[in-house]
């Protein structure tokens, strides 16, 4: 009967290979390749449910068509899921359950035997490794193994997690090929993580770029505006992304140019911002008060920096102009003279420019005023004589028009 089994058991796999269904593979059979850190995020989410436990999730930045996470703040830093807000197919991934990530120690794939949870503890969520409860398992009866920490718990529920040393991510890989699954993985083996636990982080790591004289993006060597993207990292208002790109062509949202300038402004000697602590009302009726925006908003908005529309609706999300950037710069400068007891008069620093396609358009004036104030406005990639007042607003040009903004002496 030995034969026949074996030949039973091999016209099966046969069959289900056939009708597109693989056996299952053992998961001591996997091996794991390593992945570039900063193009994922991990992130305490909000769970739902009865309970409203927290959700353990992890999103990967896979191309730069558009952003899928934005950061802020520390102790904790909120994490504002981007790709909640467009169809993220082949843009984003997200992993949200043991289907899509696991435990992997040094001997192996630990998936089977511990599970990945959250936990909340002395206000803030612990990234932790339960084990399971299946008869089979050794560890059954072990201790939870810490495996990160979010520092706090950010207001709009999205908290990032910082792994502790010697955790990292790695992909799942079978017979060479790179597969859609995630590891937490640590190169020590299962028994000695649950028997010294490991060391943990004591403080976040920091997300504010440093001060260099020259700050070196691969993709803007050969922008026309890469030296004043490095200025504008140089002041702090704006920074590139954790895969060392700046992207500088990504179009800019209105709430990030009210970030961009409120925190421009906030670096600049004698200017003091004072952004309240909590927001207690929503600043504009699609404008929550626990969005990571709507201090900036809200500061931006009473002091006349911005404004919303007819409907009352502030559309933080939606891609800014050209017009509307320096609508709003415009405002921006009249507050800084304002608040150095200057008034509030743009004195031209030059000529006015002449665009060629900006007659008639509602914010000519604007756009003519700031190109004679310290040639703030200039035309696209300083080449021509079009402005584009209707084309999105791209992160490039708005770096450089900020810092000619902050860096006017006038």
């Amino acid at each position: 009967m030995k034969p026949l089994r074996l030949a039973l058991a091999a016209a099966t796999a046969a069959t289900l290979t056939l009708f597109g269904v693989a056996p299952r593979v053992n998961a001591q059979a996997f091996d794991n390749v390593e992945v570039t850190q900063e193009d994922f995020v991990l992130v305490a989410a909000p769970g739902g449910g009865l309970l409203g436990r927290p959700q353990f999730m992890i999103i990967e930045q896979k191309s730069d068509a558009q952003l899928c996470w934005s950061e802020s703040g520390s102790n904790p830093t909120q994490i504002e899921p981007l790709l909640l807000n467009f169809d993220f197919s082949g843009i984003c991934g997200r992993s949200t359950d043991s289907n899509g990530y696991s435990i992997r120690a040094g001997d192996g794939d630990a998936g089977s035997r511990f599970n990945l949870d959250l936990q909340e503890e002395d206000g803030e969520y612990i990234l932790v490794g339960r084990p399971s409860s299946f008869p089979t398992n050794p560890f059954r009866s072990s201790d939870p193994i810490r495996l990160g920490r979010t520092f706090g718990q950010a207001s709009n529920g999205f908290t990032k997690v910082f792994l502790n040393p010697g955790w990292r991510l790695t992909r799942r890989s079978f017979d060479g090929r790179a597969l859609g699954h995630l590891y937490l993985t640590n190169d020590a083996t299962l028994a000695s993580l649950v028997e010294g636990g490991g060391p943990i982080v004591t403080e976040p790591p920091t997300t504010e770029p440093e001060t260099p004289t020259t700050i070196a993006f691969r993709d803007v060597t050969n922008d026309v505006y890469a030296n004043q993207i490095s200025r504008a990292v140089e002041i702090g208002f704006i920074a590139g992304f954790q895969d060392g790109t700046f992207r500088p062509r990504n179009s800019l949202t209105r709430e990030q140019l009210v970030s961009m300038v409120i925190e421009a402004l906030d670096a600049q000697e004698n200017i003091s911002v004072a952004l309240p602590s909590q927001v207690t009302a929503n600043p504009f009726s699609d404008v929550a008060s626990n969005r990571w925006s709507a201090a900036k908003i809200q500061f931006a908005s009473q002091n006349g920096i911005v404004s919303g529309y007819e409907d009352g609706n502030f559309r933080p999300a939606q891609e800014v102009t050209r017009a509307e950037m320096m609508a709003v710069l415009r405002r921006a400068a009249e507050y800084r003279k304002r608040s150095l007891g200057q008034g509030t008069a743009l004195t031209p620093t030059q000529q006015a420019f002449t665009f060629s396609d900006t007659q008639g358009h509602w914010a000519a004036p604007v756009i003519s005023s700031l190109s004679a104030y310290c040639g703030i406005a200039t035309p696209v990639n300083e080449s021509g004589t079009a402005f584009v007042p209707n084309s999105d607003a791209l992160r490039n040009y708005a770096a450089t028009a900020v810092v000619r903004l902050v860096d006017c002496a006038n």
